[in-house]
Order: structure tokens, then C-alpha cells, then sequence
């Protein structure tokens, strides 16, 4: 079970440090096309979700590479699930639809369940 976590703790850090560079480094114009949702907030609120993410993927492995503080992994998962949270509620919020929604809803299950089993049952 220890390697099934490694594996979807680099798999989740690679989803999040991917969409939080692209928050932080597209034209917020490109943003729009890509996700109509940004135009709901300033440029600098999807750039801090951009910078929380890409921090949270770097809490996913460094700690636990690094065999310092690993407390800090499983709080990662947990702060990501709820990042994605607020995700899937802005798109309700919206009325984008399911569609629009569920990559959020499934990424805040996974990382949730990371976390619970970061924190209890096969904690590093």
C-alpha cells in the first residue's frame, strides 16, 4: 500500500503543480478561452490558487523525500482537497455543469483520501 501512496502522491503532485503553473504563467485573456471562470475573480486570486497549488504538490513529496517533518504530507492532501473543494462549489456557483465540475469533485476525493491514509493507517 506504502508504494500505491508514493505513486498517487507523485501523480497528484504532477496534476497540481501543472495547473498551478499554468495559473501562474498564462495571459489572463488565454485563461479566459481555456476556463471562463477566471473572469470571476481578479488576476491576482488565480495566481495565488496557482502559487497554493504548485506549494501543495511540493508538500505532497518533499517532506517525505526529505524524511523532515512528514506531518506535512498528509496536511498537503488535506489542503488541496479543500482547495478543490471551493473548485467544484465556483463551478456550481456558475452553472457550468457536472462536466465542468467533476475533475474537482475527483481530485478532492483522491486527495482526501490520501491524506486519511497519510494521517492514519500508513502514515510515512
Amino acid at each position: 500500500m506504502n508504494l500505491i501512496l508514493w505513486v498517487l502522491a507523485f501523480l497528484l503532485a504532477a496534476v497540481f503543480a501543472s495547473s498551478g503553473m499554468v495559473k501562474l504563467v498564462t495571459v489572463r485573456d488565454k485563461q479566459i478561452d481555456r476556463t471562463p471562470y477566471v473572469e470571476d475573480f481578479p488576476q491576482v486570486v488565480i495566481r495565488g490558487i496557482g502559487a497554493l497549488e504548485i506549494l501543495g504538490a511540493f508538500g505532497l513529496l518533499l517532506p517525505a523525500l526529505l524524511d523532515v517533518a512528514t506531518v506535512l504530507v498528509p496536511l498537503a492532501g488535506a489542503g488541496l482537497a479543500i482547495t478543490m473543494v471551493f473548485a467544484a462549489l465556483v463551478h456550481t456557483r456558475r452553472g457550468d455543469g457536472i462536466a465542468a465540475a467533476l475533475p474537482s469533485i475527483l481530485l478532492a476525493i483522491v486527495s482526501t483520501l490520501f491524506a486519511w491514509l497519510r494521517f492514519g493507517p500508513y502514515p510515512l
